[in-house]
Order: structure tokens, then C-alpha cells, then sequence
């Protein structure tokens, strides 16, 4: 019977939940780009338009805010991408090693 010996390459692996965020940007960024087509032609409402306007930036800039943070909370954000296909294939190979190990294990009569 060979004995084969698993080695966790990745250790202190932390599961963190993140809840998924509904961001809708598009919708935002439109009314944005509308505000500043209407060329009223009285300043009261040039001012008015403006003041919407600004809201919609800074609702904006608030769901971009929203999106980074939740992005900073990802697990494996800070490797690089060769790093983090290098994980994922150790963790591939984790996965089938073990999955092997089992079902030899099933077969297996004591």
C-alpha cells in the first residue's frame, strides 16, 4: 500500500465571508451625463441642474467607494496573479490528491 504524504502548501488560510454588494453605476453615470446635456437658459435653474448634478457625483463617488472597500476585503487581493494561479493550481492538486486518497479509502475493507 503506498502512502502518500500531503504537505499544506497554503497555511492560515482565512475564510472570510463577504457579503456580495449590488452596485449599479451605469444608472448614475447616465443621469450625470443627462445633467450636463440640459443647457437650461435662466441661472436659477443652470444652479438648480448644477446642485443635482454634484449629488449625483458624490452618490457616485459613494457606490465606487462602496465597490473598493469591498474589493480591499477579498481574500488574496494582496498576490499578484502569477501568485494567485500558483495557490490555485496547489489547491487543484490538493483537491484531486484528496479525492483520490478517499476513494481508495472507500474500497478499502478493514
Amino acid at each position: 500500500m503506498d502512502v502518500v504524504e500531503t504537505k499544506p502548501v497554503i497555511a492560515n488560510i482565512c475564510e472570510q465571508k463577504i457579503q456580495p454588494v449590488e452596485i449599479e453605476i451605469l444608472p448614475v453615470v447616465y443621469d450625470i451625463i443627462r445633467s450636463v446635456e440640459k443647457d437650461p437658459i435662466d441661472n436659477t435653474a443652470k444652479q438648480k441642474e448644477s446642485a443635482e448634478c454634484s449629488q449625483k457625483v458624490l452618490e457616485l463617488q459613494r457606490a465606487l467607494e462602496t465597490a473598493r472597500s469591498t474589493i480591499r476585503k477579498l481574500n488574496g487581493i494582496e498576490y499578484s496573479k502569477e501568485e494567485q494561479l500558483r495557490r490555485l493550481d496547489s489547491l487543484r492538486k490538493q483537491l484531486t490528491l484528496k479525492q483520490q486518497l478517499i476513494k481508495k479509502y472507500k474500497n478499502v475493507q478493514f
